[in-house]
C-alpha cells in the first residue's frame, strides 16, 4: 500500500499528454445523446452520422461467411491481401478508365487508419499542413495528435466552398506549408470539384513543393457530375478512400491508399508496427464488395431521392439556404435566420422535434455557428418525417 505522499505523486502519472488534448468529435456526442432519448423511449430520426442505413453488399456478407466456415483468420501482409490490391488497381481502371498499378495500393483500418500513416509518413512534428474550413473534424484533430499544426483556410461562396490554388498559395506565402488535405465530394458540403479545379491546386500545390493529399471517400456518391481522382493527374499525391460510404461497410474499418511509389516502403513499415495488418475477414468482404455494385447503385439513387426530399422540404421550414450538395449524403444548411448558436439549435431540435443533426462547429470554428449538417443516409421515409418535425418545431 502506497503511503499518502507517494500515492499523491502517483497520480501525476495519470496526468493526460498534451497531445490527447484535442476536441472531441461532436457528432459521436450528438449520437449519445439521442441514444438517451431512445433509451428512455423517444424515437430520433437520426441526421446526425454519416453511417449509410444500408448493409453491407449481399456479396460482401457471403464471402465473410464463407470465410469465417471455411478458412482460418490469420494475419495479411501489412500492405493487404494481394488480391484485394488487384481487384483495388482493376476499380481504378473500370470506373476512371486509368491504371494504377496494384504496388502502389495500402490497404487501411478505414479512412481514419489511413490519415493516420500518410500523416506519419509525409510529414515531420511541427510541419503545417493546410485544410479547408467547414471541413471533416478529424483531419485537424489527427494532425494536431501527431504534433502537427493543421491551418485552417475558409472557402466561400464564391468558389462554392472549394479549395483554389489562389488561396493556397496565399496562405503558403504567409508561412509556408508541407502539405494540403482537401476531400471531393467533401465532407460537410457535399461540394466536388471538377477536373479542371482538381488540376489547377494540385498544379498550385506542387509548383510551391506542397504535399498534396486528396480524401475520396465518398467517390461512387456524385450527382452533379462525376468526381475525378486526385490518383490520375499526380503520381506524386496521396489518395485515400474507403469502402465506408459507397459499399456501405463503416464497422468493417477497411480502406485503402493510392501513395506515391516512394511512400509504400515507408507506409510499410509503419502499418507492420502499429497494426501489424488490417483485419483479415474484412478483406475478404471488402474484396467481394465490388461485385456487389448493382445492389450500391440502388442504395445511391436512394440517397438521391432523400436529397430531392431535404432540397424541396426543409425551405418550407424556413431553411432555405444550403452549400452546394453535389455528392456526398450531406446537405450543410444556414440556420442564421433561427440562431446565432447552431450547437444550442441542435440540442433543442434534438429535445422538441427529435431529429438529431449535426452542429456546424464541429466543421468550422470559425463561421460554424451559422450552420448545421444533415446526413440524408437513411430511408426517404424517414426524411420525409424529419422534415415535418422540423416544420412543425419552427412553425
Amino acid at each position: 500500500m502506497l503511503d499518502a505522499t507517494l500515492s499523491e505523486r502517483a497520480k501525476g502519472l495519470l496526468t493526460a499528454s498534451g497531445r490527447s488534448d484535442v476536441p472531441p468529435f461532436m457528432v459521436m456526442d450528438v449520437m449519445a445523446a439521442a441514444a438517451r432519448i431512445e433509451a428512455a423511449g423517444g424515437h430520433v430520426i437520426h441526421m446526425e452520422v454519416g453511417q449509410p442505413a444500408a448493409p453491407a453488399p449481399k456479396t460482401a456478407i457471403l464471402a465473410a461467411h464463407a470465410a469465417l466456415e471455411g478458412a482460418r483468420i490469420d494475419y495479411t501482409s501489412a500492405l493487404g491481401i494481394p488480391s484485394l490490391r488487384e481487384r483495388i488497381s482493376r476499380h481504378y481502371r473500370e470506373s476512371y478508365g486509368f491504371a494504377v498499378e496494384a504496388e502502389r495500393i495500402v490497404v487501411t483500418t478505414g479512412s481514419s487508419g489511413a490519415f493516420i500513416l500518410g500523416f506519419l509518413a509525409m510529414f515531420e512534428p511541427g510541419d503545417r499542413v493546410a485544410v479547408t474550413v467547414p471541413g471533416y473534424p478529424p483531419y485537424r484533430h489527427i494532425l494536431t495528435a501527431l504534433g502537427c499544426e493543421p491551418v485552417l483556410i475558409e472557402t466561400s461562396d464564391e468558389t462554392r466552398h472549394a479549395l483554389t490554388g489562389e488561396a493556397l498559395l496565399a496562405a503558403h506565402r504567409r508561412t509556408p506549408l508541407k502539405g494540403v488535405l482537401v476531400g471531393s465530394p467533401a465532407n460537410p458540403t457535399g461540394t466536388m470539384m471538377s477536373r479542371e479545379a482538381l488540376t489547377n491546386l494540385i498544379m498550385a500545390a506542387e509548383s510551391a513543393g506542397i504535399r498534396f493529399i486528396s480524401d475520396e471517400i465518398y467517390h461512387g456518391l456524385d450527382y452533379a457530375f462525376s468526381a475525378v481522382t486526385a490518383a490520375e493527374l499526380s503520381p506524386h499525391a496521396l489518395v485515400i478512400n474507403s469502402f465506408s460510404k459507397y459499399f456501405c461497410m463503416t464497422g468493417w474499418r477497411v480502406g485503402w491508399m493510392v501513395a506515391p511509389e516512394p511512400l509504400v516502403r515507408p507506409i510499410e513499415r509503419l502499418q507492420q508496427n502499429l497494426a501489424i495488418s488490417v483485419p483479415t475477414l474484412s478483406q475478404i468482404a471488402a474484396e467481394a464488395a465490388f461485385e456487389g455494385r448493382q445492389e450500391m447503385e440502388e442504395v445511391k439513387r436512394g440517397y438521391l431521392e432523400n436529397r430531392r426530399i431535404l432540397i424541396e422540404g426543409l425551405p418550407r421550414a424556413g431553411l432555405n439556404k444550403f452549400l452546394p450538395a453535389d455528392g456526398a449524403f450531406y446537405l450543410y444548411a444556414d440556420v442564421s435566420d433561427f440562431t446565432g448558436d447552431s450547437f444550442k439549435f441542435a440540442g433543442e431540435m434534438l429535445e422538441h422535434a427529435r431529429v438529431a443533426a449535426t452542429p456546424g462547429v464541429d466543421f468550422d470554428p470559425v463561421h460554424g455557428r451559422r450552420f448545421i449538417r444533415f446526413s440524408y443516409a437513411r430511408s426517404a421515409d424517414e426524411m420525409r418525417e424529419a422534415v415535418a418535425r422540423i416544420t412543425r418545431w419552427l412553425g
